[in-house]
């Protein structure tokens, strides 16, 4: 056992109640019995799920490893980023975004929000705290949480102890950086994504674009503007779409024609769309999937690539596309084509992956290997054991919400009754 090790049953115990300063101390230590819910996570996930449990009158507290909320918009941002969908899609739940906020929100005002949020409705969270491991003591009939100081060689562990637990750690929680050949040999700066934060460091460089999501669209484009020389590495199927019909968000639209029309004649509306909009997107070295853009959403949950103008910086060759890549050179990359090309920089777009596996003990076999549920098609929000999940769906913010406001339901239940109270039953008789 580590030295500063908090236990329930060692040195001392707090209870967290609604005054949150019921509290009773054995010692030099306490353990800390959250009335409630814990919720891993203080992105926006994490926030919808505190405010729905707030609305229905139940307590949680944050654990969040960062110093703040939204710390995916506020430090793994690049500068130009803008919400990729209306703003009406991304609000959470019982609070509306300003009025004077564009229908795209950029970076900044999408932080604000955020913390504005927590605020509005007075949120408990322990920042730059870390979980280290998450496991349901059987004894209790709660979930004990082990958590250490953020960034610190710190062996200090703290323990807080929940009847229930709410995973809302993000499917983005961690960069992921592919295993490609050659990666240590490239002798120029390689940065993920979540490092990169605008162009004007690159002018005049050739610098090779890994991954062609939104993301990597964007700041392909954001190169460009700013006179550096970027490629875009195309590997997989992709489905681009103009980021407006007629005026009007394509998500919106399509949103709207799903609730009109069987999926095939939206997909099938889209894709004419698109073709009228910007020509061939498969001459470009764009290859189009088998399914229609929101088929793969309903089934898969990855978006279609929303064009801001990136497009038509490939059309005029400002932006080279490129097929996949073999592997690295000290000063360049060989593709699939058997083509080189030399490059001064790299940036990986290539995504985030969750952690959960890292730090939660899953003993039902809810997760997956890559920590997303494995069986989405018996439900995304609810494991067993007083075990939630918000946000790992794939389905965005509006599927975050939908996870809050379900969990909320389903707790707020149960919360009702005084079972929750159960949790300070065995100290209080010591």
């Amino acid at each position: 056992m580590p030295p500063c090790f908090v236990s329930p049953y060692s040195a001392g115990a707090e209870y967290l109640g609604k005054a949150g300063n019921d509290s009773f101390m054995m010692g030099s230590f306490a353990s800390t019995f959250v009335e409630g819910a814990i919720i891993v996570g203080g992105g926006p996930s994490g926030l919808a799920a505190a405010a729905c449990l707030k609305m229905k009158g139940v307590p949680s507290l944050i654990i969040e490893k960062s110093d703040g909320i939204g710390s995916l918009w506020k430090y793994k941002a690049y500068d130009r980023l803008h919400l990729h969908i209306p703003k009406q899609f991304c609000e959470l739940p019982y609070y509306p975004f300003p009025e004077e906020y564009p229908l795209y929100p950029n970076r900044k005002q999408f932080v604000d929000y955020l913390e504005n949020y927590f605020q509005h409705f007075d949120m408990r969270a322990k920042f730059e705290t870390k979980v280290k491991t998450a496991s349901y003591d059987p004894r209790l009939s709660c979930w004990k949480v082990d958590t250490q100081p953020s960034g610190a060689d710190s062996e200090c562990v703290t323990e807080y102890r929940a009847r229930w637990l709410i995973v809302a750690s993000g499917e983005n929680a961690e960069p992921y950086t592919p295993d490609l050949s050659g990666l240590r040999d490239f002798k120029g700066p390689v940065l993920h994504s979540s490092t990169y934060k605008t162009g004007a460091d690159y002018e005049g460089q050739r610098v090779l674009v890994v991954g062609c999501g939104n993301s990597g669209m964007e700041i392909a484009l954001d190169l460009a503007n700013f006179r550096a020389k970027p490629s875009l590495v195309v590997r997989s199927a992709v489905h681009i779409l103009p980021r407006e019909i007629f005026g009007t968000s394509t998500f919106a639209v399509a949103m709207r024609m799903m609730k009109s029309f069987p999926l095939w004649f939206t997909d099938m509306l889209l894709v004419w769309y698109t073709w009228a909009m910007l020509g061939d997107t498969t001459s470009y070295g764009f290859k189009r999937p088998t399914d229609g853009p929101m088929t793969i959403k309903c089934k898969q949950g990855k978006t279609p690539i929303l064009d801001v103008g990136t497009f038509a910086k490939i059309k005029s060759g400002a932006i080279k596309v490129c097929p996949g890549v073999e592997y690295l050179a000290p000063h360049g990359a060989h593709f699939a084509n058997r083509q080189f090309a030399e490059f001064d920089a790299i940036v990986l777009a290539t995504g985030y992956r969750s952690n959960v596996p890292q730090w939660l003990k899953d003993d039902s076999g809810f997760f997956s290997a890559e920590g997303l549920p494995k069986n989405p098609s018996h439900g995304t929000w609810k494991a067993e054991r007083g075990l939630y999940i918000a946000g790992l769906g794939r389905k965005g913010i509006l599927g975050a919400t939908f996870d809050a406001k379900n969990i909320a339901e389903d707790i707020s239940e149960a919360y009702s009754s005084e079972s929750h109270r159960i949790l300070v039953s065995p100290l209080q008789h010591r």
